[in-house]
């Protein structure tokens, strides 16, 4: 897809972060941009400050995990728009780092139910309209390094929901091709540095009804801004990866028709020889220690 204008495109956890940085890039290269978030307020603070910026901008309180709410998103989108051209699953949320005999129910299927089954609400509500209306589109789902290229011990819930992501997406977009539609789908690793996202205070919007059923270990939550404190306390700098840059990077990716989306993409064969050496060997691929 060689240019967005006048293309519909549909972006989760567009209210902030990534989404809000994808959904102000499409913008710019005058697409009609839907967002969607479970966060009324700051979807409607978004809407606010991407509008002012021009283009046909359009925000729906959506619930990825909740698969009648991503119906009625795609309803709304086909029934103004007639089309969806992008689908962008973005939505994410996270849980505190922790042993796996230490989470708890609750932390697999809130997490699970957002990043995986989340996704796979997106495809099964918008694709088979997609694939009715016969048009080029793409679907774009966000993955992780933490799980589609190099797990973290500590992390894993959320790592085990992103290899799914990317399991998930080669699975369709084999399918895809196979079947030999105009649809193609591809697999968005966010990258490039730290990230400043919502990702490290979702449990702003965690049901009560999915709680943690026992206190998080001291420590295993922090803020964007505690966590890089603490890292330049012990003499670590860290990169931090501008979003808007991030976002433009992915929308080039998306022009280049690659499957993998990825700044510095390259680095991640080595990591994948190696992880394919230590399987073959029967090794565990992941390092010994809290952040192997």
């Amino acid at each position: 897809m060689q240019s967005f204008k006048d293309k519909v495109v549909v972006v989760t956890g567009g209210a902030s972060g990534i989404g809000k940085s994808l959904a102000r890039a499409f913008l710019g290269e005058g697409a009609k941009v839907v967002i969607s978030d479970v966060e009324q307020g700051a979807l409607d603070r978004t809407a606010s400050e991407l509008s002012a910026q021009g283009g046909t901008l359009r925000a729906i309180v959506t619930n990825v995990s909740k698969p009648d709410s991503v119906n009625a998103l795609a309803d709304a989108v086909f029934e103004e728009f007639g089309a969806c051209h992008v689908l962008c699953n973005n939505a994410g949320v996270s849980v505190p780092n922790n042993n796996v005999w230490d989470t708890t129910p609750n932390d697999w299927q809130w997490v699970l139910g957002v990043n995986l089954r989340g996704i796979a609400h997106g495809i099964q509500a918008f694709v088979p309209r997609m694939l009715a209306s016969g048009e080029e589109g793409i679907v774009m789902n966000t993955s992780s390094g933490d799980g589609g290229i190099s797990p973290l011990a500590d992390q894993s819930v959320y790592a085990s929901s992103k290899a799914g992501v990317s399991i998930m997406t080669e699975c369709l977009n084999a399918q895809l091709v196979g079947q030999n539609t105009r649809l193609r789908a591809c697999i968005f690793y966010p990258s490039g540095g730290i990230l400043p996202t919502g990702i490290w205070t979702t449990k702003r919007n965690r049901p009560a009804e999915l709680a943690r059923e026992k206190p998080a270990p001291d420590g295993a939550e922090m803020t964007f801004e505690e966590f890089m404190s603490g890292m330049k306390d012990i003499g670590i700098e860290l990169p931090v990866q501008d979003l808007d840059e991030l976002a433009q990077f992915a929308l080039n990716g998306l022009r280049e028709g690659d499957f993998v989306i990825m700044i510095g993409r390259e680095s991640m064969e080595e990591t994948l020889v190696e992880r394919a050496r230590k399987l073959a060997r029967g090794q565990c691929p992941i390092e010994h220690g809290l952040h192997g």
